[in-house]
């Protein structure tokens, strides 16, 4: 995708870099409500920001887009259809993790009910696995502007539909997928249990 002006906001391809790499970590462990700094521990976003610039795994710049204002990124989404999801290796995330790898495989067998569900992706869907906007730039419509993207995206990946999961407690993200037309389908755990973590929600393309 080349650079694509909206208002005062573009929206633009991840460069495969480094300073990149730690603003995608940014954005990616505040959508999963820190989730990736438990995974990785304390140099969870250098970690990433490691494996951000090789491809052909879920943390790639090749799946990330951002929203720049006067040149400063101010928020961004990764995202990818399931049949690239059906190539990924963990293999580049492993050799940016180094001593740290033996800690991720831990907490991955410890948290494996939900790194599957987190994993499950199907063939004919497309996947938002992060979406995040800088709190000082939010109610500008970067987010409804990224939403808008991403959906194109999806079309043009040929998928039937587009999936993500959301934090229960972030009601103002939920708001916003269902102005999009997404519906919640799932939670998980099963609120019958335990209190729930995650919402699972997709729309039909």
């Amino acid at each position: 995708m080349s650079d694509t002006p909206v208002g005062s906001t573009i929206l633009r391809p991840a460069r495969p870099n480094h300073d990149e790499g730690l603003a995608f970590a940014r954005y990616l462990d505040e959508a999963a409500e820190g989730f990736f700094g438990v995974l990785l521990g304390r140099n969870a976003h250098d970690i990433i920001a490691t494996a951000f610039v090789e491809p052909n795994h879920s943390l790639s710049h090749e799946h990330v887009t951002f929203a720049e204002r006067d040149g400063v990124i101010v928020g961004g989404y990764s995202a990818f259809s399931g049949r690239r999801h059906l190539a990924f290796s963990d293999a580049p995330l492993e050799r940016a993790a180094g001593r740290s790898a033996l800690r991720m495989k831990t907490m991955r067998l410890l948290f494996a009910p939900l790194w599957r569900i987190l994993e499950n992706v199907a063939e004919d869907e497309f996947y938002l696995q992060a979406i995040a906007v800088d709190p000082e730039c939010r109610g500008l419509g970067i987010g409804s502007l990224l939403m808008e993207d991403i959906e194109r995206c999806a079309r043009a990946s040929g998928a039937a539909r587009m999936c993500l999961h959301v934090a229960v407690k972030n009601d103002t993200a939920r708001r916003l997928y269902v102005r999009r037309g997404m519906v919640e389908e799932s939670e998980w755990p099963s609120p019958r249990f335990i209190p729930s973590v995650f919402v699972h929600m997709s729309k039909d393309l």
